[in-house]
Protein backbone atom coordinates (compact mmCIF):
# COMPACT_ATOMS: atom_id res chain seq x y z
CA UNK A 1 0.00 0.00 0.00
CA UNK A 2 1.06 3.60 -0.61
CA UNK A 3 0.06 7.01 0.14
CA UNK A 4 -0.64 9.43 -2.81
CA UNK A 5 -2.13 13.00 -2.57
CA UNK A 6 -4.91 14.38 -4.12
CA UNK A 7 -6.30 18.29 -4.86
CA UNK A 8 -9.54 18.22 -7.10
CA UNK A 9 -10.21 21.93 -8.93
CA UNK A 10 -13.17 23.73 -9.29
CA UNK A 11 -16.69 21.69 -10.48
CA UNK A 12 -14.66 18.36 -9.45
CA UNK A 13 -15.13 18.81 -6.03
CA UNK A 14 -19.06 18.22 -6.33
CA UNK A 15 -17.99 14.51 -6.47
CA UNK A 16 -15.98 14.39 -3.53
CA UNK A 17 -16.70 13.79 0.08
CA UNK A 18 -17.15 17.25 1.93
CA UNK A 19 -14.01 16.95 3.77
CA UNK A 20 -11.95 16.93 0.67
CA UNK A 21 -13.02 19.52 -1.73
CA UNK A 22 -11.07 22.56 -1.98
CA UNK A 23 -7.86 20.93 -0.41
CA UNK A 24 -5.42 18.64 -0.49
CA UNK A 25 -5.91 15.12 1.01
CA UNK A 26 -3.81 12.23 1.29
CA UNK A 27 -5.51 8.83 0.32
CA UNK A 28 -4.38 4.97 0.31
CA UNK A 29 -3.65 3.31 -2.97
CA UNK A 30 -2.77 -0.33 -4.10
CA UNK A 31 0.63 -0.71 -4.71
CA UNK A 32 0.70 0.15 -8.94
CA UNK A 33 -2.45 1.62 -8.84
CA UNK A 34 -3.53 3.85 -12.17
CA UNK A 35 -4.21 7.56 -11.53
CA UNK A 36 -7.63 6.83 -13.33
CA UNK A 37 -8.42 4.19 -11.14
CA UNK A 38 -8.09 6.28 -7.85
CA UNK A 39 -9.93 9.05 -9.53
CA UNK A 40 -12.55 7.54 -10.17
CA UNK A 41 -12.42 5.30 -6.70
CA UNK A 42 -12.62 8.71 -4.97
CA UNK A 43 -16.33 9.18 -6.91
CA UNK A 44 -14.99 11.95 -10.18
CA UNK A 45 -15.71 9.99 -13.71
CA UNK A 46 -12.70 10.17 -16.12
CA UNK A 47 -14.91 12.06 -18.55
CA UNK A 48 -15.02 15.02 -16.31
CA UNK A 49 -10.99 15.30 -16.48
CA UNK A 50 -8.96 17.27 -18.44
CA UNK A 51 -5.87 17.55 -17.32
CA UNK A 52 -3.69 15.50 -14.41
CA UNK A 53 -0.35 17.04 -12.99
CA UNK A 54 1.84 14.37 -10.77
CA UNK A 55 4.30 16.79 -8.89
CA UNK A 56 3.53 19.08 -11.55
CA UNK A 57 4.18 16.81 -14.83
CA UNK A 58 1.24 16.30 -17.12
CA UNK A 59 0.07 12.23 -17.62
CA UNK A 60 -2.27 10.39 -18.81
CA UNK A 61 -4.52 7.69 -17.00
CA UNK A 62 -2.06 4.91 -17.54
CA UNK A 63 0.06 6.47 -14.99
CA UNK A 64 1.10 4.50 -11.86
CA UNK A 65 1.14 6.08 -8.83
CA UNK A 66 3.87 5.64 -6.46
CA UNK A 67 4.09 6.51 -2.76
CA UNK A 68 4.28 9.86 -1.66
CA UNK A 69 3.23 11.62 -5.53
CA UNK A 70 1.17 14.63 -6.00
CA UNK A 71 -2.06 14.78 -8.05
CA UNK A 72 -3.74 17.81 -9.23
CA UNK A 73 -6.82 16.87 -10.68
CA UNK A 74 -8.47 19.50 -13.69
CA UNK A 75 -11.88 19.64 -15.39
CA UNK A 76 -12.74 20.63 -18.77
CA UNK A 77 -11.15 23.84 -19.81
CA UNK A 78 -13.45 25.58 -22.06
CA UNK A 79 -11.16 29.13 -22.65
CA UNK A 80 -7.59 27.87 -22.05
CA UNK A 81 -5.83 25.89 -24.31
CA UNK A 82 -4.35 22.66 -23.10
CA UNK A 83 -3.19 20.83 -26.01
CA UNK A 84 0.78 21.18 -25.26
CA UNK A 85 -0.15 19.21 -22.38
CA UNK A 86 -0.86 15.36 -22.55
CA UNK A 87 -4.71 14.77 -24.01
CA UNK A 88 -7.02 12.70 -21.08
CA UNK A 89 -10.01 13.09 -23.56
CA UNK A 90 -9.85 12.34 -27.28
CA UNK A 91 -10.53 15.19 -30.01
CA UNK A 92 -14.30 14.37 -31.43
CA UNK A 93 -14.95 13.44 -35.26
CA UNK A 94 -15.88 17.12 -35.59
CA UNK A 95 -19.57 16.86 -35.46
CA UNK A 96 -20.72 16.05 -31.80
CA UNK A 97 -23.39 12.97 -32.08
CA UNK A 98 -25.00 12.34 -27.69
CA UNK A 99 -27.26 10.16 -25.90
CA UNK A 100 -28.98 10.86 -23.29
CA UNK A 101 -30.18 8.64 -20.37
CA UNK A 102 -33.35 8.16 -19.94
CA UNK A 103 -34.01 10.61 -17.49
CA UNK A 104 -32.97 13.36 -19.81
CA UNK A 105 -35.83 13.62 -22.15
CA UNK A 106 -36.88 17.20 -22.41
CA UNK A 107 -32.68 18.11 -22.65
CA UNK A 108 -33.20 15.91 -25.54
CA UNK A 109 -36.12 17.37 -27.45
CA UNK A 110 -34.62 20.75 -26.71
CA UNK A 111 -31.05 19.89 -28.39
CA UNK A 112 -32.68 18.08 -31.70
CA UNK A 113 -34.36 21.37 -31.52
CA UNK A 114 -31.57 23.22 -32.10
CA UNK A 115 -30.55 20.94 -34.64
CA UNK A 116 -28.10 17.92 -32.76
CA UNK A 117 -27.79 14.70 -33.04
CA UNK A 118 -29.43 13.37 -29.63
CA UNK A 119 -30.44 9.42 -29.18
CA UNK A 120 -32.85 9.07 -26.78
CA UNK A 121 -35.38 6.44 -25.00
CA UNK A 122 -37.28 6.56 -21.76
CA UNK A 123 -36.17 2.66 -21.19
CA UNK A 124 -33.01 2.43 -22.01
CA UNK A 125 -30.51 0.89 -19.20
CA UNK A 126 -26.76 2.04 -18.30
CA UNK A 127 -25.98 -1.07 -20.27
CA UNK A 128 -27.60 -0.14 -23.43
CA UNK A 129 -26.15 3.44 -23.31
CA UNK A 130 -22.66 2.08 -22.84
CA UNK A 131 -23.05 0.31 -25.86
CA UNK A 132 -24.47 2.71 -28.31
CA UNK A 133 -22.13 5.57 -26.89
CA UNK A 134 -18.95 2.98 -28.05
CA UNK A 135 -20.27 1.60 -31.51
CA UNK A 136 -21.76 5.04 -32.60
CA UNK A 137 -19.26 7.08 -31.00
CA UNK A 138 -21.54 9.10 -29.34
CA UNK A 139 -21.26 11.68 -26.39
CA UNK A 140 -23.06 10.03 -23.11
CA UNK A 141 -25.20 13.33 -21.32
CA UNK A 142 -26.40 12.30 -17.85
CA UNK A 143 -26.35 12.65 -14.52
CA UNK A 144 -25.10 9.36 -13.33
CA UNK A 145 -21.90 9.43 -12.30
CA UNK A 146 -21.96 5.66 -12.57
CA UNK A 147 -22.48 5.61 -15.91
CA UNK A 148 -19.67 8.09 -16.51
CA UNK A 149 -17.47 5.35 -14.66
CA UNK A 150 -18.25 2.55 -17.27
CA UNK A 151 -15.03 1.82 -19.02
CA UNK A 152 -16.85 1.59 -22.86
CA UNK A 153 -17.73 5.02 -22.25
CA UNK A 154 -14.66 7.44 -23.65
CA UNK A 155 -16.58 10.86 -23.87
CA UNK A 156 -19.50 11.85 -21.44
CA UNK A 157 -20.82 14.64 -20.03
CA UNK A 158 -22.33 15.25 -16.35
CA UNK A 159 -24.73 17.59 -16.12
CA UNK A 160 -24.11 19.85 -12.73
CA UNK A 161 -27.48 20.99 -12.99
CA UNK A 162 -30.99 20.20 -12.54
CA UNK A 163 -33.27 22.68 -14.41
CA UNK A 164 -33.66 21.79 -18.12
CA UNK A 165 -32.29 25.42 -19.56
CA UNK A 166 -29.41 25.20 -16.99
CA UNK A 167 -28.32 21.95 -18.53
CA UNK A 168 -28.82 23.05 -21.66
CA UNK A 169 -26.51 25.86 -21.03
CA UNK A 170 -23.93 23.36 -20.12
CA UNK A 171 -23.90 21.43 -23.06
CA UNK A 172 -23.51 24.49 -25.32
CA UNK A 173 -21.10 25.81 -23.41
CA UNK A 174 -18.81 22.78 -23.03
CA UNK A 175 -19.08 21.83 -26.51
CA UNK A 176 -18.86 25.12 -28.15
CA UNK A 177 -22.27 24.13 -29.90
CA UNK A 178 -23.59 27.85 -30.49
CA UNK A 179 -21.62 27.90 -34.18
CA UNK A 180 -23.30 24.89 -35.48
CA UNK A 181 -27.16 25.14 -34.55
CA UNK A 182 -29.09 24.34 -37.33
CA UNK A 183 -32.72 25.15 -35.37
CA UNK A 184 -35.91 22.86 -36.66
CA UNK A 185 -34.14 20.95 -38.72
CA UNK A 186 -34.75 17.30 -37.06
CA UNK A 187 -37.50 15.84 -35.11
CA UNK A 188 -38.58 16.10 -31.79
CA UNK A 189 -39.85 12.90 -31.34
CA UNK A 190 -37.92 10.35 -33.00
CA UNK A 191 -34.11 12.68 -34.38
CA UNK A 192 -34.92 11.72 -37.72
CA UNK A 193 -34.12 14.36 -40.16
CA UNK A 194 -36.60 16.58 -41.62
CA UNK A 195 -36.59 17.42 -45.66
CA UNK A 196 -39.03 19.79 -47.15
CA UNK A 197 -41.75 18.17 -49.13
CA UNK A 198 -44.61 19.26 -51.47
CA UNK A 199 -47.70 19.55 -49.94
CA UNK A 200 -49.39 17.47 -52.35
CA UNK A 201 -46.96 14.58 -50.74
CA UNK A 202 -48.33 15.13 -47.14
CA UNK A 203 -52.08 16.99 -47.29
CA UNK A 204 -53.76 14.14 -46.41
CA UNK A 205 -51.97 14.08 -43.32
CA UNK A 206 -52.54 17.73 -42.38
CA UNK A 207 -55.32 19.62 -40.72
CA UNK A 208 -57.59 21.46 -42.76
CA UNK A 209 -57.14 24.56 -41.57
CA UNK A 210 -53.18 24.19 -41.84
CA UNK A 211 -53.80 22.53 -45.34
CA UNK A 212 -55.75 25.63 -46.41
CA UNK A 213 -53.02 28.22 -44.22
CA UNK A 214 -49.75 26.82 -44.82
CA UNK A 215 -47.94 26.30 -47.65
CA UNK A 216 -44.52 24.86 -46.32
CA UNK A 217 -44.13 21.26 -45.11
CA UNK A 218 -41.35 18.97 -44.26
CA UNK A 219 -41.48 15.15 -43.49
CA UNK A 220 -39.32 13.19 -40.90
CA UNK A 221 -37.09 10.92 -43.03
CA UNK A 222 -37.15 8.53 -39.62
CA UNK A 223 -40.87 8.61 -38.55
CA UNK A 224 -42.66 10.02 -41.38
CA UNK A 225 -44.06 12.59 -38.62
CA UNK A 226 -45.15 16.12 -41.40
CA UNK A 227 -43.73 19.17 -39.62
CA UNK A 228 -44.77 22.94 -40.66
CA UNK A 229 -44.93 26.60 -39.87
CA UNK A 230 -47.69 27.27 -37.95
CA UNK A 231 -48.63 30.32 -35.48
CA UNK A 232 -46.57 28.96 -32.54
CA UNK A 233 -43.41 29.23 -34.35
CA UNK A 234 -42.93 32.50 -32.95
CA UNK A 235 -43.13 31.02 -29.54
CA UNK A 236 -40.82 28.21 -30.53
CA UNK A 237 -37.92 31.11 -31.91
CA UNK A 238 -38.02 32.84 -28.60
CA UNK A 239 -37.08 30.10 -26.82
CA UNK A 240 -34.61 29.24 -29.67
CA UNK A 241 -33.11 33.17 -28.39
CA UNK A 242 -33.56 32.23 -24.78
CA UNK A 243 -30.86 29.03 -25.10
CA UNK A 244 -28.45 30.69 -27.19
CA UNK A 245 -28.60 34.74 -26.82
CA UNK A 246 -30.60 36.90 -28.41
CA UNK A 247 -27.87 37.63 -30.94
CA UNK A 248 -26.57 33.73 -32.02
CA UNK A 249 -30.72 33.23 -32.55
CA UNK A 250 -31.43 36.26 -34.73
CA UNK A 251 -29.01 34.68 -37.40
CA UNK A 252 -30.68 30.64 -37.62
CA UNK A 253 -32.33 29.91 -40.50
CA UNK A 254 -35.72 28.03 -39.21
CA UNK A 255 -36.25 25.06 -41.11
CA UNK A 256 -40.09 24.17 -39.58
CA UNK A 257 -41.74 23.14 -36.42
CA UNK A 258 -44.84 20.91 -36.00
CA UNK A 259 -48.28 22.81 -35.22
Amino acid sequence: MTIAYFRFYAELNNFLAPWQRQQCFSHPCSRDASVKHMIEALGVPHTEVDLILVDGVSVDFTHRLQDGQRVSVYPVFHNIDVTPLVRLRPAGSGIDRFIADAHLGQLARNLRMLGFDVLYRNDYSDAEVARIAAQEERIVLTRDRDLLIRKEIVRGCYLHSVPCDAQMAEVLGRFRLAEAVNAFSRCLNCNGVLQSVPKSHVQERVPDHSRRVYERFYECQGCAQVYWEGSHVARMRQRVARMLGEEQAAVQEGGSARE
